[in-house]
């Protein structure tokens, strides 16, 4: 089971990287690479179809700098906008950012007002939030990606920590993709053993400060841009459950309509994703600190919405 077409808005490094991974996958007969730099898209397009003959994939790819081609698509993935540089944080990016998803969110609308939308641009709560606005999409239908790669990047510290393989490690962080991130220790697992019980608590503290700085660390790291190789394989995955319809519950931004005690507002929670987007917000028991930083992280969301 696969989509007919995706489009990725954004030939960035997150949005080409989406691309390739979209189409080694097959989730879809084509997808559609779309950005305002006339030839970008339609060079990186080529180059990967040019790839398929080598890794054995038969998914087309194609670069455009209008909407034409991505009409009818299934699912869009929108990576568009400015990347963060060193000492910014992804807060700073609002206005530039806002009005280049609300542009986007209008043209997604007009060609494919049946489409699933999976948002990318930071500041990625806010985002999905001017997406849902713009569209006018019922919250099934936009979804931010934060969650799974906060997640992933939790895990990939615990298995360093552990020298572990990441597959064996179960974990879950929520709340808004930023500093105020929640990560949920009580849920975190090694093959089903508690991760307090293999960690000691000043080491996983430090995994969880790293964790909410890991964006930060990579930006410090490159000095012209920000991560892509595993935001793109994060939004690639909720992809995949969506179009599969695989029903994975795995952590995203999704509007909150009194889940968690919040509405109104897009916050990491944990999200059932299938055919036609989100199927359901699953709802866990938190402890009382969790619970805290979790109230904190959506006002911090707010607070970010409110400079709108």
């Amino acid at each position: 089971m696969s989509a007919r077409k995706i489009t990725v808005v954004g030939a960035g490094h997150v949005g080409e990287v989406c691309a390739q991974r979209l189409a080694e996958k097959e989730l879809c007969q084509e997808v559609v690479l779309i950005d305002i730099v006339e030839g970008t898209p339609q060079g990186k397009g080529l180059d990967q179809w040019q790839s398929a003959p080598v890794e054995g994939f038969d998914t087309m790819v194609t670069g455009a700098n209008d909407y034409g081609p991505a009409e009818g698509s299934d699912l869009f993935i929108v990576t568009a906008g400015i990347a963060r540089k060193p000492g910014m944080s992804r807060d700073d990016l609002l206005r530039t950012n806002a009005g280049i998803v609300r542009s986007v969110s209008t043209e997604i609308a007009r060609v494919a007002p049946d489409a699933v939308v999976i948002v990318v641009s930071n500041p990625l709560d806010v985002m999905a939030y001017v997406a849902k606005e713009t569209t006018g999409f019922p919250r099934e239908r936009v979804i931010g990606m934060a969650g799974v790669l906060d997640t992933a990047r939790f895990r990939a510290f615990i298995a360093m920590e552990l020298d572990v393989s990441v597959e064996d490690i179960q974990a879950m962080v929520l709340g808004g993709h930023g500093d105020t991130m929640v990560p949920l220790v009580s849920y975190t697992s090694v093959s089903g053993i508690p991760v307090s019980r293999l960690i000691p608590q000043d080491r996983l503290d430090a995994i969880i400060d790293r964790t909410r700085n890991g964006g930060a660390e990579i930006v410090k790291h490159l000095k012209t841009g920000s991560a892509y190789y595993a935001p793109s394989a994060a939004a690639v995955q909720m992809a995949e459950s969506i179009v599969r319809n695989k029903r994975r519950i795995l952590p995203a931004a999704a509007y909150l309509e009194g889940e968690y005690g919040q509405a109104g507002i897009y916050l990491g929670v944990p999200c059932k994703l299938g055919e036609g987007g989100l199927k359901e917000v699953i709802e866990v028991e938190l402890t009382e600190s969790e619970s805290a930083a979790l109230a904190r992280s959506a006002d911090h969301v707010r607070g970010v919405m409110a400079n709108l």
